[in-house]
């Protein structure tokens, strides 16, 4: 007699309003850090951004800046950069162009400088008033992991898996298929459905996590809270997420991952 496996539905814990902040002088979209969502709600999740910028704004601009202690992940969602990082040899600065669709992500470990020269070939190029469209996000490290040696790997956008999930076509950033690990479990997804519907998608009941929306609206969970633009959606409960009533366009980042338990040290760029 064969055993039938129960999927539970997560509903929606919360949604709450992303905000402009400003770093290095630039307007920064915040969806985490958040006042209304403690970092016991996202673990290990610490930060999104969403930034849209022309590349000549950050010409001449001193972007660099050092982090340490989690993995940092800049997702391109359209047009182009280019950004240095101190993991060559003896700390030397490696250079690489992030296309649309390109992923880097760097554990910072002990200390790594980021962000050097943003921008800056295409500037060169003559590309620099082009929009640049990305996505940042921070993702702890157990303690024990702090002090790990700083790496970086970028995916090009063919390397990114891609599926066919309902009416959705969902890129597997991390997760099943994708060569990058964290030090956690986790699943990281983005989202789109190019003519709305309505999609499932698997969320390990050991994960804690949320969505961050993109573009377009959507009802989410078993309650159908709808959820639009620069707004985060933290999950309930459950081992797969419902997703119905998408508007044509819509598009969202689904991050979810195995908690740590453990209370890291905020100190600006560094995550002890």
């Amino acid at each position: 007699m064969s055993q039938q496996i129960e999927i539970a539905s997560r509903d929606v814990a919360l949604i709450v309003d992303a905000r402009t902040i400003r770093m290095m002088g630039f307007p920064v979209i915040e969806a985490l850090p958040s006042p209304g969502a403690p970092y016991e709600l996202t673990d290990p999740f610490i930060l999104v951004h969403e930034a849209r910028l022309r590349l000549s704004e950050v010409a001449g601009v001193d972007t660099r800046h050092p982090h340490r202690g989690f993995d940092n992940i800049w997702y391109v969602l359209s047009g182009e950069a280019s950004t240095g990082h101190s993991t060559g040899p003896d700390g030397s600065t490696q250079r690489t162009r992030l296309p649309e669709g390109a992923l880097l992500w760097l554990r910072t470990g002990r200390g790594v400088w980021h962000a050097e020269g943003i921008g800056a070939d295409q500037v060169d190029d003559g590309r620099g008033d082009q929009e640049f469209r990305s996505v940042l996000f921070w993702v702890n490290l157990a303690r024990k992991d702090k002090q790990v040696e700083p790496r970086a790997i970028v995916l090009a956008p063919d390397e990114i898996p891609v599926r066919r999930q309902d009416d959705a076509t969902v890129r597997v950033l991390v997760g099943e298929g994708s060569p990058v690990e964290l030090g956690t479990q986790a699943s990281i997804l983005d989202v789109e459905l190019p003519e709305g519907g309505e999609t499932s998608l698997a969320v390990p009941s050991e994960f804690q996590g949320f969505v961050y929306m993109l573009e377009g609206e959507a009802a989410f969970g078993d309650s159908m809270r709808r959820a639009n633009v620069q707004q985060l959606v933290l999950l309930g409960p459950g081992d797969e997420l419902r997703v119905t009533n998408a508007s044509a366009g819509t598009r969202f980042m689904l991050m979810a991952g195995q908690p740590y338990g453990e209370t890291p040290r905020f100190n600006g760029p560094y995550v002890d």
